[in-house]
């Protein structure tokens, strides 16, 4: 593991970046006030990469993630996934994009509760028209859950949510994976379990950024990137 100042290296081939941030700022209001979200974030995490994004609460991480995923636009900046843009173009075209190139498990709203397991996977794959790629039970099964594909969310232990929310994030081969605190409620076999499965994708030659507090998810990352006051901290 190496910790990173989050420079981007801008010789890498495209073909090679999962995603690249350039310069991100993003400013919130509430009345008078103004928060700072991100000022001037820059970040890249190559295909076949694990980074693990810390900082303390407050500090930007999620705030960067869901820039990354295309689920909020940066005030300044840009973001690339796989080469293609998806900052600063209309919603629908950056939500096509994002059922392309990314999975996102984020720490609830992964499941609609009133699916089961395999409903949900299933769903997430109607998105765009798949060639080739796993199907709904090999997901399923790889994530050890194919004994509780009929369950609904609510009838799921905590690392089994985490897992079947996985599942729906890996539905259509991403070739991003982004996940916020994966196993921030999860005990120490079911976190393993997890971040396991996060490092394969990586190995299969996805790029994979978790934001996180876990020392476990540190120390399968391949670089680490910090963040302070909404900024890479050096």
């Amino acid at each position: 593991m190496t910790v990173s100042s989050g420079a981007v290296a801008p010789a890498l081939p495209t073909t090679e970046i999962a995603v690249e941030a350039r310069e991100l700022y993003r400013f919130y209001r509430s009345g008078d006030e103004e928060t700072l979200a991100l000022r001037g974030v820059s970040v890249q995490v190559r295909r076949g990469e694990t980074v693990a994004v810390l900082g303390p609460s407050g500090s930007g991480k999620s705030t960067l993630l869901v820039c990354l995923a295309g689920l909020d636009e940066p005030d300044g900046g840009a973001v690339h996934v796989a080469g293609e843009r998806i900052s600063h173009r209309p919603e629908s075209e950056r939500a096509h994009l994002r059922a392309r190139r990314i999975g996102v498990l984020l720490q609830s709203d992964n499941l609609i509760t009133h699916l089961d397991v395999r409903a949900n996977v299933r769903l997430a794959q109607t998105a765009v028209p798949r060639a080739g790629g796993r199907g709904v039970d090999e997901l399923l099964d790889e994530v050890g859950l194919a004994h509780r594909a009929r369950a609904l969310p609510q009838e799921l232990s905590g690392g089994e949510l985490a897992r079947a929310g996985l599942a729906v994030a890996l539905a259509n081969g991403p070739d991003l994976l982004l996940a916020d605190e994966p196993t921030g409620e999860l005990d120490g076999a079911a976190e393993q379990r997890v971040l396991e499965l996060l490092r394969s994708r990586a190995s299969e030659g996805r790029g994979v950024l978790i934001v996180t507090h876990s020392p476990e998810a540190v120390r399968v990352a391949d670089r680490v990137v910090v963040l302070r006051d909404g900024r890479v901290a050096s």
